[in-house]
């Protein structure tokens, strides 16, 4: 089954097409697994990412990392001061980024007007490669773009980002 909207994978490249910021798309069947859109994409250079959104009482924040590595919530929550964090429900992944589980990316910022999510990413995964690889609102597509390019994305939304050394 698809996930996400045609119209906000357009409205994703068009803002990225305004920023001059160059990616490479790969078109696949839905992807409904993390290792499902690794096999689409097997063989091309980039690092493979999972974003997750998570929430406490009063915050929401965004984590990108390796889509091999596990978050560890404690050290996550020893490294930024969070307590009691949880995974963020549907309805808050529709309400603050305009997305469905399972296509959660720092794309998904480009529909939260309230500014109200903090996004961390893990300094290992920037280190070991310079391309990063996400749904681009859609799951029937893989977008390739640099690093630097992605954080250049991320500041014209509005948002800073913190990159943190997780275990």
């Amino acid at each position: 089954m698809t996930k996400g909207t045609k119209k906000a994978y357009i409205d994703l490249l068009d803002n990225l097409d305004k920023l001059e910021i160059s990616y490479k798309i790969v078109d696949h069947p839905a992807a409904e697994t993390i290792q499902q859109a690794d096999s689409y994409i097997a063989g091309l250079e980039g690092v493979r990412t999972k974003s997750m959104f998570l929430k406490d009482k009063k915050h929401f924040y965004m984590i990108v990392m390796d889509d091999k590595k596990r978050l560890d919530f404690k050290d996550f929550q020893q490294l930024t001061g969070t307590k009691r964090l949880s995974m963020a429900h549907n309805h808050d992944i529709d309400e603050q980024l305009g997305l469905e589980a399972g296509i959660i990316s720092p794309f998904g910022l480009i529909n939260n007007q309230t500014h109200n999510i903090q996004v961390f990413f893990d300094k290992e995964m920037l280190d070991a490669e310079n391309i990063l690889t996400f749904h681009p609102n859609l799951n029937t597509h893989t977008i390739f773009l640099e690093a630097s390019d992605l954080m250049k994305f991320i500041k014209a939304c509005g948002f800073d980002y913190k990159i943190i050394d997780l275990k």
